[in-house]
C-alpha cells in the first residue's frame, strides 16, 4: 500500500517538504520562480504611431504581434504625460518612458520590478546617446541595425545580459572595426554583395 504512494511522491515520503531536504528544493523552485521573470517585448514608438522598433521574445505569431503593437502604441499614446509610466495590461506589464519624441516600452511579468525595467530602458538610451552622440529618431531610423545590436547585447532571450553601457558601447565599436576591417579586405563581402 505504501509503495504507490512513494512513487507518485517523486520516490520520497510526501512530508519530504518537512525534511531538510524537502525544504531546500522548495527554496530552489521558488528561487527558479523568481529568476524566470522577463521582458516579453520591447518597443520604440515615435509620438505619431509609428513602429521604429520591436523585438519579441516570446513565441508569437504575426498576427499576434501586429496586434500586440498596436494596442501597445495606442495605449502609450494615449496616455497623459504626468500619468504613471506603469500600465497593467493583458495579465502583464507596460513599462514605458519618453525620451524627446520617442517612447521606449517594454512588456514584462506582472511580478518584475517597474523600477529595474525603467533603468534598462535608461542605460539602452543612454548607450544609444554613447553610441551616436546625441541620438534622435532619425538616427534610429538609418541606423535600425546598430540599435537593435546594442539592445541585443543589454537583453538576451527576454533576460538582462549586460548592464554596464561603458562595457556594451565597447563591443559595439569593436564589432563596427571588425566590419570595417573585413570591408577593406573584401569590400564586396562587408556590403553584402557578392563578387
Amino acid at each position: 500500500g505504501l509503495k504507490p504512494l512513494l512513487s507518485f511522491c517523486g520516490g520520497e515520503p510526501c512530508a519530504g517538504a518537512w525534511t531538510e531536504a524537502g525544504r531546500r528544493r522548495e527554496h530552489q523552485r521558488s528561487v527558479s520562480r523568481r529568476e524566470s521573470a522577463m521582458i516579453h517585448s520591447v518597443l520604440l514608438v515615435s509620438r505619431q504611431g509609428k513602429v521604429r522598433l520591436n523585438r519579441f521574445y516570446t513565441t508569437t505569431n504575426m498576427k499576434e504581434r501586429k496586434r500586440m503593437t498596436m494596442e501597445v502604441t495606442n495605449e502609450v499614446l494615449q496616455r497623459k504625460p504626468r500619468m504613471c509610466n506603469f500600465v497593467e495590461w493583458r495579465g502583464l506589464k507596460l513599462i514605458y518612458k519618453r525620451f524627446a519624441s520617442l517612447f521606449f516600452c517594454m512588456v514584462v511579468d506582472v511580478d518584475d520590478n517597474e523600477l529595474i525595467v525603467l533603468e534598462m530602458i535608461q542605460r539602452w538610451v543612454e548607450c544609444l546617446d554613447l553610441y551616436f552622440g546625441s541620438v534622435c529618431e532619425l538616427d534610429i531610423i538609418f541606423n535600425f541595425n546598430k540599435a537593435y545590436m546594442i539592445l541585443d547585447e543589454f537583453v538576451l532571450g527576454g533576460h538582462l545580459q549586460e548592464a554596464n553601457k561603458r562595457l556594451v558601447a565597447g563591443i559595439v565599436h569593436k564589432q563596427d572595426e571588425l566590419v570595417e576591417e573585413l570591408r577593406l579586405q573584401e569590400p564586396g563581402l562587408a556590403s553584402g554583395w557578392s563578387a
